[in-house]
This record gives C-alpha cells, structure tokens and sequence, in this order.
C-alpha cells in the first residue's frame, strides 16, 4: 500500500504538553496548571467574552516558546527544572453551565482547595479578572496571605450592575476576607472603573498603591523591599498590567505600563524572599493578539514562575 499522508501535527492540548489530571482525588504534582475561562459577568453580553478562550490560546500557544524544557532559558538561569524531578501537570479548565452562570466560582474554590491539599503550586490560567475571588477564599486556612496585583486598574469597585464579584470588585472582595493581610497593588496607572471614592477605600484599608511611574522611579528591588520578607504571597496578574508593547491582547490596554524584565523580577524576587502559595494570569483577549505574542508572553511569565520555585527549594523531597 502507498502511504502519502501522515497524521496531522500535534497541537498542544495541555500548558507544555504536560501530562493532563483529570482526577484532583488523587492529585500527585508539585505544580498544577488550571483554566478558569469565565467570570461573573456584569451583561448578559460577557457571559462568554473573549477572556473566555484565554486558556486555551495560552495553552496551544506555549508549543512555541520552548523547544524542550532541558534547554538553557537565560530568564530563568538554566533549564527550567534545574536538572531535578518536578512534576508539572494540567489539571484541564473548570466547566461553566449554562442554567447556572456562577456556580463555577464554586467550582474552582474546591479545585483549588484539592491541588493544594495535594501540596501542589496552583498557576491559573484565567477568564477576566473576578476569577482570583474563589481562588482568595480556598486559601483561607493559609494566612496570613500577602496579595500582590500587577495591573493596570485598582479593581476596587463593590459592584457593577449589582454584581459583586466581577474583575472589577477583584480587591476589594480580598481586603473583606480575614487571611488576606497586606496588599500590593502595583503597576497602576491611567485611567479604569476606579473612582474617587474607590480610591479612597483603597487607602483607608491600607492598600500599597505603586503607580507604574513610582516603579519605574525606584525600581524593582526597591519595590521588593516595601513587601514584608518571609511571607505567604499571593500573586494575580492582569496581562494590561504590563505594556501594551508586551502583551497587546487585552480590552484596557493603557500606555507606559509594566516591562516583561520588571515582571519577572518581581517574581523572582517574591518567590525566593518566602512563600508563594499561588499566582494567576488574566484577561487575555486572544482575538486581538499579534503573533501570538501576549499568549506567549503568558507562557514565559508561567516558566519563570516555576523556575524560580524550583531554585528557592520549594519542592524538596
């Protein structure tokens, strides 16, 4: 028999194309990779937005930004695994329904709370900006937590069309809950919901608001050293937190933002000074990326991360 055709090229169905979990029961994995694909939306419109394909881009999107994971990443400082036994997996997206337009929150509190019974790192890969809520209440016997927000937008609104829980009310939602201690809000500028009034909120808690400008200004180590040591950490990026030039995909793009090297720093720098107990990446807009850049981008933040857990001696056995 002649053969002229072959199987069509693999797609990434899964972050690196590392093993799939579907069962969080039996969860054995230093790190697992979740989708959280939608929010609590404020318009029947954005039930289901484009933030909604975000994980999925950045899944099929990480196929190009790593020829195999025993190459040097000079980010990182060697190959991301540092030549020791992780086990990275993708535990899949958690599912919406249709009759029920939040019930996923709930959804995604329980998963959170299995990976990290497992003792696993939980990187999600979000849906808009609302989805870090159910995250924040699943780590509620970790505290005391230190929540650090790269982003553009101050996130402080109590609600939006009477909803409370959508990417706009993402920090004040945080500062209500009792683990939840001090938070950095950096990379903030422009123009966003945020009024006088939520401003003024955001102060009174005590929020540590780092415009892009005050960062840029003191740079990062300075940045680092404003942010207790030997804490638990909690990191949520909002991809408009960096620069339109690095990750264009979004609905709120606003200039002079947040470079990938100031990023990464942050992140080396709040991995290796205590604990980060979990991060998550947001409102990705796949339909208006140029070359798959900002999924890329997303993927390179995701390694980094992992990177710079393994250097600090997180998963020691």
């Amino acid at each position: 028999m002649s053969k002229f055709t072959t199987a069509p090229r693999d797609v990434f169905q899964t972050f690196m194309n590392f093993p799939l979990v579907d069962d969080l029961d039996t969860l054995k994995a230093d790190v697992a990779i979740i989708g959280m694909p939608y929010g609590d939306p404020y318009t029947i419109d954005e039930l289901i937005n484009d933030q909604t394909n975000a994980p999925t881009a950045v899944r099929r999107a990480s196929q190009r930004i790593s020829q195999a994971l025993d190459r040097y990443d000079f980010d990182i400082g060697g190959p991301v695994f540092d030549g020791k036994d992780i086990k990275v997996v993708d535990v899949g997206d958690v599912p919406g329904a249709a009759a029920d337009h939040v019930g996923h929150y709930g959804r995604a509190e329980a998963a959170i709370r299995k990976i990290r019974a497992a003792g696993a790192l939980p990187i999600t890969i979000g849906g808009d900006h609302g989805i870090p809520i159910p995250i924040f209440r699943a780590l509620d016997g970790e505290g005391p937590i230190t929540l650090v927000q790269l982003d553009a937008h101050l996130d402080w609104r109590d609600n939006v069309n009477g909803v409370k829980e959508g990417y706009s009310s993402t920090i004040r939602r945080a500062s209500e809950m009792t683990h939840i201690k001090d938070i950095f809000q950096v990379g903030v500028r422009g123009q966003g919901s945020a009024r006088t009034e939520e401003v003024e909120a955001a102060r009174a808690y005590g929020a540590n608001i780092i415009t892009t400008n005050e960062w840029q200004d003191i740079g990062t180590a300075a940045l680092l050293k404003r942010i207790p040591d030997g804490g638990r950490y909690y990191l949520t990026i909002d991809a408009d937190g960096l620069d339109p030039a690095v990750m264009p995909a979004v609905e709120g793009p606003q200039p002079g933002g947040v470079s990938y090297r100031q990023t990464i720093e942050l992140i080396k720098g709040l991995v290796g000074k205590g604990k980060l107990v979990g991060m998550d990446i947001v409102e990705i807009a796949p339909a208006r990326d140029v070359n798959e850049i900002t999924s890329m981008t997303a993927g390179h933040i995701i390694l980094n991360v992992i990177g710079a857990a393994v250097r600090a001696g997180y998963f020691k056995r």
